[in-house]
């Protein structure tokens, strides 16, 4: 994620995806990736893409709105791209909170009502883990208070649902409320590398390189297809 939420539309109706694109591309904090009449046909785009926000009609054909949601959330937990929920009815409004919805807005809404969705999605995403201007250390959210990690001491981050598991020098691991895509925007993107769709490392800290993985201590975290060409192209002087 960079400073800009990576966004998708999925609504059967043309004239809503229209007008909701067109709320997202006048939105400066967001860039539109696709729109999409079905949650079948995101599929490809969620899964070789790094989605962000999905603006979601509920009342959709095949599978429905929520359900999807549901879907992706059982799958992802809180590493799941967020939701916005649109809909014609608020039938579904109360059931919002069982997929971390950011907001429900009941069609027709103005720009005014979706820039406020937006912009809480923006403060979801961004401040769960802050950079200082030196870039020298991070703070990650541990239930409610922030703790000040020296970015040199970090050796790996997994992602486990609802929270992202911290290594650092020591043996010590810090569970924080995070997402994987924001601890890969927060991080140096020189010295830190997302290898797996739960793991990045740190490039610096790699003891060993083997076939299809790397060994950081004790661990052995594998690279997946999707970041094999990013890692090699990194060591390739070496591989």
């Amino acid at each position: 994620m960079t400073n800009k939420l990576n966004c998708i539309v999925i609504d059967d109706d043309p004239e809503v995806s229209s007008y909701v694109s067109e709320f997202v591309r006048e939105t400066s904090f967001l860039h539109l990736v696709s729109v999409h009449g079905s949650p079948a046909q995101a599929i490809d785009v969620l899964g070789n893409s790094d989605i962000d926000l999905i603006i979601l009609d509920i009342n959709l054909p095949g599978i429905d709105g929520m359900s999807f949601a549901k879907t992706l959330h059982n799958q992802y937990g809180k590493d799941m791209p967020r939701i916005i929920f649109i809909s014609g009815s608020g039938e579904y409004a109360s059931q919002g909170y069982k997929v971390d919805a950011i907001d429900y807005l009941l069609k027709p809404f103005t720009y005014e009502d979706f820039f406020k969705a937006a912009f809480k999605a923006k403060n979801y995403l961004l401040p769960a883990v802050q950079k200082s201007d030196a870039g020298e250390f991070i703070f990650l959210k541990v239930e409610h208070e922030l703790i000040r990690v020296d970015v040199n001491d970090i050796l790996y981050g997994e992602s486990q649902k609802d929270y992202i598991n911290v290594f650092i020098k020591g043996g010590k691991m810090i569970t924080a409320l995070s997402t994987m895509k924001t601890m890969e925007s927060i991080l140096p993107s020189d010295r830190f590398m997302r290898i797996h769709r739960s793991f990045i490392v740190a490039l610096d800290k790699i003891d060993a390189i083997q076939h299809n993985t790397v060994k950081i201590g004790k661990a052995v975290i594998p690279v997946t297809e999707q970041y094999r060409p990013q890692f090699k192209s990194h060591f390739k002087s070496w591989l």
